[in-house]
């Protein structure tokens, strides 16, 4: 299983949103991986009102972000990521298969976007252990590359008892600096 979770990892790094390439981009995409792997392992079986919330630290800028199940339809799910980072506000929707975790339709601030293709490959997927301000979890941490932008990505997730992506920690660089994105808490129904 921790080798499908990271594929799916490596699948969704660059599921960014496209209104303006901005450094909220680099946060946008982190959740979409583990999605994918809980779609195809075991499906998604999220509830309305599902909810993780974040820290996100750029050095000098700081925010937050939360992802939440809005509602679950004959269609999908709708899953709204929420990007707070004072400078700039990012508001993403998204209509999830709950079998494959395909993204059906996505509107970033209220347009729609064409989520853009992926090169990630995984370098190390290792058995951890994580404290984060939301509490101290095992997790896998997955080392991964990004061949587009080259650059590595550290992502610590535990989909089994976080909700939504199942992230508790990401480190991604960006133009201006490290991306750190940290579970601050969690309600799962």
């Amino acid at each position: 299983m921790f080798k499908a979770i990271i594929a799916a990892l490596g699948l969704a790094f660059t599921v960014q949103a496209k209104a303006a390439p901005t450094i909220i981009d680099a946060i946008v995409t982190h959740t979409q991986a583990v999605i994918m792997d809980q779609a195809h392992t075991q499906a998604l079986d999220w509830k309305a009102g599902d909810e993780a919330d974040y820290n996100v630290d750029m050095g000098f800028i700081k925010g937050t972000m939360v992802m939440k199940c809005r509602e679950v339809t004959a269609d999908g799910l709708w899953i709204d990521q929420n990007v707070d980072l004072q400078i700039q506000k990012q508001q993403i929707s998204m209509l999830l298969d709950p079998n494959t975790g395909a993204i059906k339709k996505m509107l970033v601030n209220g347009q729609e976007q064409t989520p853009p293709k992926q090169n990630i490959e995984v370098v190390e997927v290792k058995a951890d252990h994580i404290t984060v301000p939301a509490g101290s979890f095992d997790c896998v941490h997955a080392r991964l590359h990004d061949k587009d932008a080259n650059n590595e990505i550290n992502s610590w997730i535990n989909p089994q008892a976080i909700p939504l992506s199942g992230m508790l920690k990401t480190i991604e660089p960006s133009q201006m600096g490290d991306v750190t994105i940290e579970l601050t808490s969690f309600h799962k129904n």
